[in-house]
Formats: structure tokens, C-alpha cells, sequence
């Protein structure tokens, strides 16, 4: 049976700019959603190119800020094929009634946007007591969060998870380690650590194989030492298509290259498994997909 490939971090930008309108956090749009927008339409004919099934999208907030329309839209017209992650102000009074509000449309993960290319630094906002009910409403009703931040947030993110630990985390871009300094990657000690927190996982994407090539990094050490703190049923891939450049394809390529040594089980669970626990409505559409083959 072949592996099923779920990409947890694609972005998806419209044409139809009257339509869905420009309102970046931060007031700046990013470079890559102007030189190179993908639409969904257009995701989902690079999915069939690449080999991959399903993904759960991720709004692209130096495009849109809040304002979910265009990946919500893009589920109702794939809802077996896609699911929303989408981004909220979880300062404001309606945080909670937002995320209902974008629930309703096929929104079923949240991503707070912490740091990025137009917004430098780590912000602690996410810390603040007035986003307790939003940490709360996440915890109650297993709305996974991923976080776009770095290591200098961890300790921040720690105490969140005090207050609140069984809320589902996925650290995007396994929260931007700096895997220089040798063999036992002693800069990325907050990462390992933070493997403790049972909650918490990581999305792995390309920006650790490029981290690994500016450090001279063997990627076997790194990775083994990975699986080891976290399980492989806590990582996931994800493409960051097209916000990094190269195209979907030879983004899955990359991370199929460069985790080729692990073992097949573990990177079943990498490419796939693990996406389909974070989001089970792609789960349950592989099923039924399975049920249908399998009948003929």
C-alpha cells in the first residue's frame, strides 16, 4: 500500500482581490504571496503532481490577517481534500465567537502568528492573561493551535501550558532552531526539552533541511535525536508551498531525501499519520476513501 501524504502547511492566495481583500497582520504583505500566489485551485493540481492527499491549509495572515474567507471557501469547494487552519485576534472581547463563527465554515485548527519575515522578533501577546478563554475554548473542544514563533517564546508558551496543559500545540517550523554548533545541536536545547509537554507537537518543514545545510549538519543525528524526545506520532510535515520557493513537488522531495533513513512505520506516521490525528476530519474522508476502494 502506498503512503498516504498529508501536507499540514500549504498557503493558498486568490486572485480576486475585490473579493478577498489584502489586510495583512502587521500592515505589510509578505514578498512570496505577491511574486509567487498559489490559488487553491492551483494547490490542488500540484497535490496531484506531487503525490500528495490531503492538506489542512494555513491562512496566510501576511496576506489576510483574519479574515479567513478565501481557505475557508477553499474547503467548502474540497471538503474532502482540504481542512482550514485559521488565524484570530485572541485579544479581542469576541475571540472565542470568532473562532465559532470560522469553526462553522471548516475552520478545525487555529494558528497564532508570533513572529514571521514582516513582523521580526518573538511577541509574548499569546501569553497574556486576556487570551485565557481563547486557551481555554482550544483545550475544551481539541482545536489543535500552531504556533509561528522561535525558541525565545518557549519559556512564554511553557507558561500557557501550565495554565492550560492539555491543549494541542504544533510548533511551526519546529519553532526556527539554530542547529549550528556542532553534532549534539546545543542551541536547539529549548526544542528537545520542550518534548516534555505531552501536547505538543512539531511540524517539520523545509526550513530544518535548510537550517541543517547552513549549519555543514548531518541530517541522521538531528532527526534520530528527534523522533527519540517527541514520537514520531507528534511530527508532521508540512511544505510551506509556496511560501518557499521550489514548488510543491520538490519541497515533498526534500523531506522524503533527507528522512529516507528513518524507518518506514516512523515516517508513515510523518507524512501522514500524525496529520490525521491532529485533524480528523481529513482522517475520517481517508477512511472513506479507503472503505470505497477497497469496494471497488
Amino acid at each position: 500500500m502506498s503512503r498516504r501524504i498529508v501536507d499540514i502547511h500549504p498557503h493558498v492566495i486568490a486572485s480576486d482581490t475585490a473579493r478577498y481583500p489584502m489586510a495583512p497582520v502587521g500592515g505589510n504583505q509578505s514578498n512570496w504571496s505577491a511574486d509567487r500566489p498559489v490559488s487553491w485551485q492551483q494547490l490542488l493540481a500540484d497535490m496531484e503532481e506531487a503525490g500528495v492527499d490531503q492538506a489542512a491549509i494555513v491562512q496566510a495572515s501576511t496576506c489576510y490577517g483574519h479574515d479567513n474567507s478565501y481557505v475557508t471557501d477553499a474547503v467548502a469547494a474540497e471538503p474532502g481534500r482540504f481542512t482550514a487552519v485559521g488565524s484570530v485576534d485572541v485579544l479581542a472581547d469576541d475571540a472565542v465567537e470568532r473562532i465559532r463563527h470560522w469553526q462553522a465554515r471548516g475552520m478545525t485548527g487555529l494558528r497564532l502568528f508570533t513572529t514571521g519575515s514582516t513582523m521580526p522578533g518573538q511577541a509574548t501577546w499569546f501569553a497574556d492573561r486576556r487570551t485565557d478563554p481563547v486557551w481555554d475554548y482550544a483545550q475544551e473542544a481539541g482545536l489543535p493551535v500552531c504556533m509561528q514563533m522561535t525558541q525565545d517564546g518557549l519559556s512564554d508558551l511553557e507558561g500557557v501550558l501550565r495554565r492550560f496543559p492539555k491543549v494541542t500545540i504544533i510548533l511551526d517550523h519546529l519553532a526556527r532552531p539554530d542547529l549550528s554548533g556542532g553534532p549534539d545541536f546545543p542551541k536547539a536545547a529549548k526544542l528537545f526539552d520542550f518534548a516534555g509537554h505531552p501536547t505538543v507537537h512539531l511540524k517539520l518543514t523545509v526550513r530544518a533541511f535548510e537550517a541543517l545545510a547552513a549549519a555543514k549538519a548531518r541530517p541522521e543525528p538531528f532527526f534520530e535525536r528527534l523522533v527519540e524526545a517527541y514520537g514520531a506520532d507528534r511530527i508532521a510535515w508540512g511544505s510551506n508551498h509556496p511560501a518557499s520557493a521550489g514548488g510543491l513537488k520538490a519541497l515533498l522531495a526534500t523531506a522524503e531525501a533527507g528522512l529516507a533513513f528513518l524507518p518506514s512505520q516512523t515516517l508513515d506516521m510523518i507524512f501522514g499519520g500524525t496529520a490525521l490525528k491532529l485533524y480528523p476530519v481529513l482522517a475520517a474522508e481517508a477512511g472513506r476513501r479507503q472503505e470505497v476502494a477497497a469496494h471497488g
